[in-house]
């Protein structure tokens, strides 16, 4: 509780009460001074205007038709002290007294609305702004408040003044985005705040689910009972070795097994990661196991090891329609003003226009080349490597020796170097020679061997097993 706040208005409440007392004293003394004096005259009490200031309305009313008697009762009653009960005075003062009557607790499930942030929403609770910043200072070790989104609760408990109708102290805040994780902040006794994480014991499980394709692969999966993201990191996984618009036909087949983590009461809180997935195009079979080696890199294997081949992106631009301003081969420089052989593929962009990852690999170089300006090459396997000229700047975080994805953004459009005008030049080298770009059909994606394969294959057995097991219980049932 904010006891600093509380404690001015207790003051400011025993002011009122002592002057209160002072002034009925003196009346009582004048009154009792008056029928001593006039024993024979029928007594009254004469109105005062400033006795009346300090009762309230409906009181001064009924005081109009109380009988001597009954006044003099009332001030008597009103010089006495207030009488606590026992165990009132056991465990509080007459100062808390007060405040009791002042102050509650209040529990409130607010829910973000549009155009909410966390700290208005405590300042319109009537918090001060210094103290909400201090809330959402310690909120932030835990839980990033800026997150909250329409629709989310927020559980509050907060000291109420219900006399000045405000928000004297927010306790404690409490809100589940993700079911199963609560983020708290609570306020010590010292007046500091603390956050903490609450997160229930989830359990994991594996589901597999399996379909006939009709229609588009997607909307089979659907209507299996396959989540969205689920459907998504299946599509993704063949995405660069499967044309879904040409190669998937009615009657195809699709398998797909993942880990799902649920809650204490069975809730299903969280989908992971594709640990198989199959598609039968026709009487062809192709089912892929995901493997994490060594290096720590993840991907889609085959049973024997053997990587799912991705093809390099051609035009890696976030500018699909960016034109070709300049094809492989030799040309006559347009500064140089001389013929010289282009290594590369030059595509005409906006300035500023992301650069993609032709495929996933390496960073090999991220730095300024004489010619190419900015520069950055990525190594993708053993045979394979891009080049990436003229760029603007680097995508945070890109230097030698980062891992990259297919599409993962990497630099952006630029015309650093020699060159006329904002474009990308991008280069395709096969085993340290530089190819045409729009010609060459690249894959990419190590094999497993060694330790990795010998890992990797009681991977798979481990998954076999567990598909045996599951169809076995589904026939039973």
């Amino acid at each position: 509780m904010d006891f600093k706040r509380v404690k001015k208005k207790a003051k400011r409440i025993r002011q009122e009460r002592t002057l209160l007392f002072v002034y009925a004293v003196a009346v009582t003394t004048a009154l009792l001074i008056y029928i001593h004096n006039n024993n024979t005259v029928k007594a009254s009490i004469p109105h005062d205007d400033e006795m009346i200031d300090v009762m309230s309305e409906e009181t001064a009313l009924e005081a109009e038709n109380f009988s001597l008697d009954d006044r003099l009762q009332i001030m008597e009653d009103s010089l006495k002290p207030i009488e606590l009960t026992e165990d009132a005075q056991e465990t509080t003062s007459g100062e808390d007294f007060i405040l009791a009557k002042a102050i509650g607790v209040n529990e409130e499930a607010v829910v973000v609305e549009k155009g909410d942030s966390f700290i208005s929403i405590l300042t319109k609770m009537g918090l001060e702004y210094g103290e909400a910043t201090n809330i959402y200072n310690a909120y932030k070790k835990v839980y990033d408040a800026r997150l909250i989104k329409v629709g989310q609760v927020l559980n509050i408990s907060s000291v109420f003044d219900s006399k000045y109708q405000d928000t004297t102290s927010v306790t404690k805040i409490m809100t589940e985005p993700v079911s199963g994780t609560r983020y708290i902040v609570e306020k010590q006794a010292d007046g500091q705040y603390e956050a903490r994480v609450e997160q229930d014991d989830l359990k994991t499980s594996y589901k597999t689910i399996s379909g006939t394709i009709q229609g588009t692969v997607a909307g089979s999966m659907k209507n299996a009972g396959v989540s969205q993201n689920i459907i998504g990191r299946f599509i993704n996984i063949f995405s660069f070795s499967v044309d879904f618009r040409r190669d998937v036909k009615a009657g195809d087949k699709f398998e797909v097994r993942y880990e799902f983590k649920t809650s204490a009461n069975g809730k299903v809180v969280q989908t992971g990661d594709v640990d198989y997935a199959a598609l039968m195009l026709g009487k062809t079979k192709t089912a892929l196991y995901r493997f994490k080696d060594n290096t720590g890199t993840i991907d889609y294997y085959n049973e024997q090891g053997m990587a799912l081949k991705k093809s390099l992106d051609r035009k890696p631009l976030e500018f699909k329609k960016a034109r070709v301003s300049s094809t492989f081969g030799r040309r006559f420089h347009p500064i140089l003003k001389q013929y010289r052989m282009h290594s590369g593929v030059d595509y005409a962009a906006p300035m500023g226009t992301k650069v993609y990852a032709s495929a996933d690999g390496t960073v090999t170089a991220a730095k300024w080349v004489n010619g190419y300006g900015n520069y950055i090459t990525i190594r993708h396997n053993s045979e394979y490597s891009t080049g990436y000229g003229h760029l603007k700047s680097y995508a945070q975080g890109i230097r030698p020796g980062v891992r990259v994805h297919q599409g993962q953004v990497i630099a952006y459009v630029g015309s650093t170097g020699r060159s006329t005008g904002p474009h990308l030049h991008f280069e395709v080298i096969k085993n340290g020679q530089k190819v045409d770009p729009l010609k060459i059909k690249a894959a990419t994606g190590e094999n497993l061997s060694g330790a990795n394969l010998k890992e990797f294959k009681k991977t798979v057995e481990k998954i076999k097993a567990d598909l045996q097991k599951e169809t076995q219980v589904a026939q039973k049932q």
